[in-house]
């Protein structure tokens, strides 16, 4: 692994979020937040496009068909997503989130081994109090609120490989977290740290876990990409000429790329002009397969 990650797509994201790699679509998709988009970069051939969205999304799962669960702000909702196809999509209501907590929306989120999708929803006024909460959503059991506590920006949500411990943290507290995890009974049990605050520069956002076992982390404010050891130390450094890295997925057609999304949020207009391309989505060849491919989530027949 060698090199700075290049600019794929300079798709200017008003806050570019959840990035992922989808194996069968051989793309790569993400949100942007703000500019309520989703996004979508197949490497083949260099098609990119995005379609419009009613809200503001958080994240996104891949179905076991051509559909994807999206995540708005406050409601769950799936759509066939054929980057082929013409026109808008056609979005289907699943579930509304946290109809009682004006001012909080969803954020981070990810599929679990099991069909399920693990998100959380975040208080959006200044000081982000720690009200949001994690939920899971499957076609079995609708949407459960997990037994978690308080949640400030929920971030860095993944699976182990064999689904049963859950990663995640709590953006301002600058820990990574992992706790067992039963995904039937939607429990998680006592955290434990697994990256102690102020292990690397920035604050810890976006994750993904490689074959190998390792966490790559998205450094908010870092201007990089982290993979940690199994002791949650510095074992590489990917540097980026933007300061938000916001998430990072390894995908591919040999899943030996690691793809990174941006965000300029909040940036004054000094930071962006040292920053311009701050809200693109950016790519670095790893040398190597260390992808997993993305688990999808149980939709509705």
């Amino acid at each position: 692994m060698a090199g700075i990650p290049q600019l794929v797509v300079d798709s200017k994201c008003s806050h570019g979020e959840g990035v992922l790699w989808c194996d069968r679509r051989q793309s790569v998709l993400w949100v942007d937040i703000d500019g309520r988009r989703l996004w979508l970069h197949r490497p083949g051939d260099g098609l990119t496009r995005h379609w419009d969205l009613p809200d503001r999304p958080g994240c996104i799962g891949l179905g076991q068909d051509n559909r994807l669960l999206l995540v708005l702000a406050s409601s769950l909702h799936e759509a066939e997503v054929d980057a082929d196809a013409p026109g808008e999509l056609q979005l289907h209501h699943l579930a509304d989130i946290d109809p009682a907590l004006p001012g909080h929306r969803s954020n981070d989120g990810r599929a679990d081994r099991h069909g399920n999708f693990v998100f959380g929803t975040m208080n959006q006024n200044p000081g982000h109090a720690p009200t949001g909460s994690m939920y899971q959503y499957s076609a079995a059991h609708g949407l459960r609120r997990l037994p978690m506590g308080g949640i400030g920006i929920p971030n860095s949500i993944c699976f182990s490989p064999d689904g049963r411990t859950l990663f995640w943290c709590d953006t301002p507290t600058g820990t990574i977290l992992q706790a067992d995890y039963d995904p039937d009974a939607a429990l998680v049990g006592a955290p434990r740290p697994v990256v102690p605050a102020g292990t690397a520069e920035g604050s810890p956002d976006g994750s993904c876990l490689d074959a190998e076992g390792r966490i790559w982390n998205a450094r908010w404010g870092g201007a990089r990409v982290v993979r940690f050891d199994a002791d949650g130390k510095v074992e590489y450094s990917v540097p980026l000429p933007v300061p938000q890295p916001s998430c990072c997925a390894i995908g591919g057609a040999a899943l030996d790329t690691l793809y990174i999304i941006t965000s300029p949020e909040g940036l004054d207009a000094h930071a962006l002009a040292e920053a311009p391309t701050s809200g693109g989505l950016y790519a670095l060849p790893l040398g190597r397969p260390l992808g997993v491919p993305e688990s999808r989530v149980e939709l509705p027949a």
